[in-house]
């Protein structure tokens, strides 16, 4: 698929690296907090491996991991976390570079996450709970805002890296929420949890809180506030705050609500300018503030003075990196503020979340304008947007963020704008989601458009390659749309190398195999020129078969070289585009007589191939074929005949193929007429069950696998019994254990 023509994935402009630096950066400590050296003892002390810090806001969470990381005298890796890191990619990239900093020697451990079509349960997760196991030295990963992560995945690939920790080191997570992955880590005796009770601040702390704000107050009214607050930290804070801008007149706090936010959060606004009210209630929108970017959003200047005087006299405005250029609110005073602009300027959110698009966008961040903009009803300005990240972000590995963003913007506003229809038809393609290509598919061929491109092409072209991507109506159509896409794809679209891939691929399926050939060159070539790596990997990969078929070994040696090279570069492991590669390197070392080696590109193969569906029939069937053809050679009859029926299944959906279908058939008579010699081979994984198989790495019960993977319960225990079979165990950790052995998890 074509697309961003500097590479397969997006380079961060300085504001989003900044941004980055700044979720690595350590809470600056501020004065006169309430010490929780004897919590952080106590968990430190534990050997546990995960401690929870589980309250509501206002308990002092973040205080007691930024306290902890001062004083810890291991290596400590932090990350902040925001609603924008819900995804498990994204995820393992952050724990990925937050242990890189603090552990030298892991300069490609933060590459090794991301990646076109990387399977971050699968591959992602255990690749780093490798490294951490083998650090050489003790480490404290801290994650704060855990309740950020929502999605399952997120907390599935939490659980694999938590498995790496090893003894001597430790994970610290804080939480306004229930943490999922602790129930089971305490049963074992592996987690401790600080909860609201043992957070809870007594007369001491009230007294160090008032002291702080330089108000007198007797023990008594100590204890009498403590009891009020039931020794809520943040409204201990705020009954000194009221007591401080009354002149100590107010020392105890008064309402019926049992954490009284609301009454004590309503009496220290009221005590500000109306100027600094307005400036707090607009500036709440943003997750992360500045003083160019409030004044923006604020239409005004002077907001890095209001800042800097904020975080003087409010320690709910919390500085997110040394140099104090970016803030955010403390998350339950954030909440307040929202409600409050809600109820008093509802009017105005849309537009300050659209000069905050204009602002993230004019500084070169357009994926958090887009955040800010699905907060508004300016669809068109969303969906355009939208099509214009959907191919680096996808590219970047992070899939669950682009669904997101499509979830968000509905299928209605999709359908009406068809270049990004198409988009969405070409990644599920891709990622083998089979229902949802047919039925952008369907929607595309009742589609027109006429005003803006797709990536750099027009919509009539990507919709043409898509069509011929997916074959549906047989190798002659497959022929006229692509031809469409060569005639009138300039030669510095993105696009060219694809529309010249898939004309080749369609004259291979009608038997012309030397402008097969010119054609796959020329795509090669383009594709260089584009730094497209999907495309090179796949010209090269054809044009290896049929030198190996004209028994030009070296010279599909030299091509198969290359491609390996590029599919390491760009971690293309796990993406539908390389099997085919895996498969014809198989095929060359077996040749060479490195059964070895063969054996390696084999499971690569066989492990990558679920995302080679129907959708993309020439890539599934020609795969499977080579893979067969492989397997028979070795004498492996069995696995042949696994993958005859896997082809079997694909030709149901996709019969007319042309020339495959006849290599097909040939296969089907040699492995009828010869019999299997020696022992009998075990059966591979089928692709549903290597779809499976990384979930056995967690501890989800066989019912919660079935929720993830859509399927049923014993639809899940059939599947797990057959893994244990066909690997030779009786038991999830041995299952794990030789998947991992043999290549069909981690690297």
């Amino acid at each position: 698929m074509g697309g961003d023509p500097q590479g397969d994935a997006p380079t961060a402009g300085g504001l989003d690296r900044l941004l980055l630096d700044v979720k690595f950066s350590i809470p600056q400590p501020r004065p006169g907090w309430v010490s929780r050296a004897e919590l952080i003892e106590r968990a430190r002390s534990s050997d546990c491996r995960v401690v929870g810090v589980t309250a509501p806001a206002g308990y002092g969470k973040s205080t007691l991991l930024v306290q902890w990381a001062f004083a810890e005298d291991r290596r400590v890796g932090w990350v902040s976390l925001n609603r924008f890191d819900d995804d498990p990619v994204a995820l393992l990239t952050l724990l990925a570079s937050a242990y890189a900093r603090v552990s030298p020697g892991n300069a490609g451990l933060v590459a090794a996450m991301g990646g076109l079509g990387v399977s971050a349960l699968g591959r992602a997760a255990p690749h780093l709970a490798s490294t951490l196991s083998a650090s050489p030295a003790p480490f404290v990963l801290m994650l704060d805002d855990l309740q950020e992560l929502r999605s399952p995945a997120c907390h599935d690939v939490l659980g694999v890296v938590i498995s790496g920790i090893p003894a001597g080191s430790q994970l610290v997570a804080a939480s306004r929420s229930e943490q999922p992955l602790l129930p089971r880590l305490r049963a074992l005796g592996d987690a401790v949890e600080l909860l609201p009770d043992e957070l809870a601040l007594d007369a001491d702390g009230a007294e160090q809180i008032f002291a702080q704000a330089h108000v007198s107050i007797s023990r008594e009214a100590a204890a009498a506030v403590t009891e009020r607050t039931e020794g809520w930290p943040a409204g201990l804070y705020l009954a000194a705050v009221i007591a401080r801008d009354n002149h100590g007149g107010r020392q105890a706090v008064s309402g019926d609500d049992r954490f009284v936010a609301d009454y004590l959060y309503r009496e220290s606004l009221s005590q500000l300018p109306q100027t600094t009210q307005r400036f707090l209630r607009r500036t709440a929108v943003l997750d992360q503030l500045n003083a160019p970017l409030c004044d923006a959003v604020l239409g005004e200047s002077g907001g890095q003075r209001r800042l800097r005087a904020l975080e003087s006299s409010n320690s709910f405005l919390i500085p997110l990196d040394r140099g104090r250029g970016w803030y955010r609110y403390h998350t339950l005073f954030r909440e307040f503020l929202l409600g409050e602009l809600r109820r008093v300027e509802p009017d105005v959110i849309t537009k300050l979340h659209l000069r905050a698009a204009d602002w993230y966008e004019a500084n070169g961040s357009p994926a958090l304008a887009l955040e800010h903009l699905l907060n508004t009803a300016e669809r068109d300005r969303c969906v355009q947007l939208t099509a214009q990240l959907v191919l680096p972000t996808y590219k970047a590995g992070h899939m669950s963020t682009v669904q997101r963003w499509l979830a968000a913007l509905g299928d209605s506003a999709i359908e009406g704008y068809p270049p990004l229809a198409v988009l969405a038809g070409w990644v599920a393609a891709l990622t083998g989601q089979t229902a949802e290509a047919q039925r952008w598919a369907a929607i595309l061929d009742a589609a027109s458009f006429d005003l803006a491109s797709v990536g750099g092409t027009s919509f009539d072209l990507a919709r043409s390659m898509l069509r011929a991507a997916m074959c549906a109506s047989g190798p002659e159509h497959m022929m006229t749309e692509a031809s469409f896409a060569v005639a009138n794809e300039p030669p510095t679209s993105p696009w060219r190398d694809t529309a010249l891939f898939l004309s080749a691929e369609a004259h291979l399926l009608t038997g012309q195999v030397d402008q097969a050939c010119d054609l796959f060159t020329e795509s090669s070539s383009a594709a260089a020129m584009m730094s497209n790596a999907d495309s090179l990997v796949l010209s090269e990969s054809e044009l290896s078969l049929v030198a190996m078929d004209r028994g030009r070994w070296a010279e599909a040696a030299e091509r198969l070289e290359r491609v390996l090279v590029v599919i390491d570069e760009h971690r293309m492991h796990d993406y539908a585009t390389s099997v085919l590669a895996f498969a014809a390197a198989a095929r060359l070392t077996l040749h060479s007589g490195d059964l070895g080696e063969s054996d390696r590109q084999i499971t690569r193969a066989m492990r990558a191939r679920p995302s080679c569906t129907f959708v993309l029939p020439f890539l599934a069937v020609g795969t499977r074929l080579q893979l067969a053809k492989v397997h028979l050679a070795r004498g492996d009859h069995a696995t042949a005949r696994h993958l005859l029926r896997e082809i079997d299944d694909v030709l149901l959906h996709r019969p007319d193929l042309g020339s495959l279908v006849d290599q097909v058939s040939a296969l089907r008579q040699l492995l009828t007429v010869r019999t299997q010699t020696g022992a009998a081979a075990r059966q591979p994984l089928t692709p549903a069950e290597l779809r499976l198989l990384p979930y056995l790495q967690t501890h989800l019960t066989i019912s919660q696998i079935g929720q993830r993977l859509f399927v049923s319960r014993n639809t899940v225990s059939s599947e797990v019994s057959s893994i244990y079979r066909k690997l030779g165990v009786s038991s999830r950790d041995a299952a794990v254990h030789q998947a991992t052995a043999i290549g069909l998890l981690g690297e």
